[in-house]
């Protein structure tokens, strides 16, 4: 990518941030509006689609737009074998950022809607199948971002990551968190779309388990990436868009 890492890991932040606020924000919202939770569940999902496929769209030439360290850390590891794409220094930039900016995006929500800043949230979410929904949302948010990108379809990802997404809210039993960064950041919030700080390191160690699976399932069903080869190709001023893009 032709940007600086450090404008990178500040569009990494942003996006985080936008990406929980908007998560966080419409749960509220819809709980304001409506006492059925289907209906909750409904706005939040569809707030998320929405803002999920902009944020892609706005960032995704800037970063990559990941605003996920299971993606991320997906991209280093296939970019190691493949002997190219992200290093050692972009992953110690992105993690973090992404992670700042879930907290910060989680905190304005709160913000906008006069609730407190920081408040743990209550919702425990620390059940076996949830964490098997972690587990199967996880592995198909990578599958999904990997398997494009190897077959030269990276450009689809603002809508197809959003519609899985969205379609995973409602097929999964754990709503697809399926992001470590937006999973701490939503512990920050006692509203619709928290989860209680106990619950967080469990799903976090289901989402890292969905990664392994996912990245099996790519080279499974998709064959190991060629290595890489010397680029005789005329120099872009545009980012490499082939790149893993999201949540």
């Amino acid at each position: 990518m032709s940007a600086s890492l450090g404008r990178r890991a500040l569009a990494e932040a942003v996006g985080s941030a936008a990406l929980v606020a908007v998560v966080v924000g419409s749960g509220i919202q819809a709980t304001e509006l409506s006492r059925d939770v289907g209906v909750q569940l409904l706005a939040n999902s569809l707030a998320t689609v929405f803002g999920l496929g902009v944020l892609i769209v706005l960032l995704g030439p800037v970063s990559g737009a990941h605003f996920n360290p299971v993606v991320t850390l997906a991209a280093w590891f296939t970019g190691r074998r493949a002997g190219d794409g992200f290093t050692t220094g972009d992953l110690a930039a992105y993690v973090p950022a992404q992670i700042v900016g879930a907290i910060a995006g989680a905190v304005l929500a709160d913000a906008m809607f006069g609730k407190p800043l920081v408040r743990w949230s209550t919702h425990d979410r620390s059940a076996g199948h949830l964490l098997l929904g972690e587990i199967v949302a996880t592995a198909g948010l990578i599958l999904l971002i990997f398997g494009l990108a190897r077959v030269s379809r990276a450009h689809f990802a603002p809508v197809a990551v959003a519609s899985y997404i969205g379609a995973a809210y409602w097929f999964t039993s754990s709503t697809s968190f399926a992001n470590p960064a937006v999973t701490i950041g939503r512990a920050f919030t006692d509203t619709f779309a928290g989860i209680a700080p106990g619950s967080v390191a469990p799903f976090i160690a289901a989402q890292a388990v969905g990664a392994v699976l996912g990245l099996a399932l790519v080279a499974v069903l998709f064959g190991r990436p060629a290595p890489a080869q010397a680029d005789t190709s005329p120099v872009h001023s545009e980012p490499d868009l082939a790149a893993p893009i999201l949540p």
